[in-house]
């Protein structure tokens, strides 16, 4: 009988602390005022099948500005989906975009494949164009979204293809770039640049060097860009990504602090320009 009292106790015990863990868990969700809900997302840029992933406040009242989303060179992933997520706990309607089509994403021990399916989407610009404003049109379409609030942002390869867009005068109200690639495609026509812009860098990135970044800024003020470039001390490329030393790259590493600071640059921006 001890025993069984015992274990009855036990099995209470546990319970509880359960319940209470729940509770708790509810109460930090509901403080921060967001029921996210997320959804898997099929679409085509004229035959190409692309996979994507849309996240937005439930809780939240009316319309309300939408963000892209692209990917780093790994492709559409779960860190990918996890910033979405991260965008709609803020009350924005996110939308993560598939630049190489199915949802095809490389595994972060493998960057010889994301390298491979990087190089084979880049060699069309003119398709990586088309399959953001597919995107683009599908997030303005989106009955939570307002479509005359929009912005995109971009990680490594991501961040690249939002400043090419700005460059060839997408019209979107802010662009930010995370670790991004900065050299041009094509660069930027006086007077072409309509969206904020924000560059968020790593100061110690060997992909993306001062001097990548010092050109950079004479391209944007040759084009009469509004723009502003934030270096990290001490940050590498990919300093937003978790998984970056999984790939084995001494080039790559995540960076808390860096994380966290260009967050919150990101919301500072964004919150200027759709007040």
């Amino acid at each position: 009988m001890r025993m069984r009292r015992g274990w009855i106790l036990s099995v209470a015990l546990s319970t509880t602390v359960a319940v209470v863990c729940l509770t708790l868990a509810l109460a930090q969700a509901a403080g921060t005022g967001a029921q996210v809900k997320t959804q898997e997302v099929e679409y085509k840029q004229g035959e190409t099948p692309l996979h994507g992933f849309l996240a937005w406040n439930e809780a939240a009242q009316g319309k309300r500005p939408g963000v892209l989303v692209v990917h780093e060179w790994w492709g559409l992933n779960e860190n990918t989906r996890n910033q979405a997520k991260r965008l709609a706990q803020s009350n924005y309607v996110a939308f993560a975009l598939d630049m190489y089509g199915s949802g095809k994403s490389a595994d972060p021990t493998h960057p010889k494949d994301a390298q491979s399916f990087m190089t084979e989407a880049s060699k069309d610009p003119a398709a990586l164009a088309a399959r953001f404003n597919a995107a683009l049109d599908l997030l303005k379409k989106d009955p939570h979204v307002d479509p005359e609030k929009i912005a995109a942002i971009g990680y490594c390869f991501g961040g690249g293809v939002v400043l090419n867009m700005a460059r060839a005068g997408a019209d979107l109200d802010a662009v930010v770039s995370f670790h991004g690639a900065l050299n041009p495609t094509t660069p930027a026509p006086k007077g072409t640049i309509k969206p904020r812009i924000l560059v968020l860098t790593g100061a110690d990135d060997p992909m993306v060097t001062a001097s990548v970044v010092d050109t950079f800024k004479k391209e944007m003020d040759a084009a009469g860009a509004r723009y502003q470039v934030i270096s990290y001390q001490g940050a590498k490329h990919a300093f937003t990504n978790p998984d970056a030393g999984k790939a084995g790259m001494d080039a790559l590493a995540y960076n808390a602090d860096a994380d966290k600071k260009s967050w919150a640059e990101m919301l500072k921006l964004f919150s200027s320009v759709f007040s």
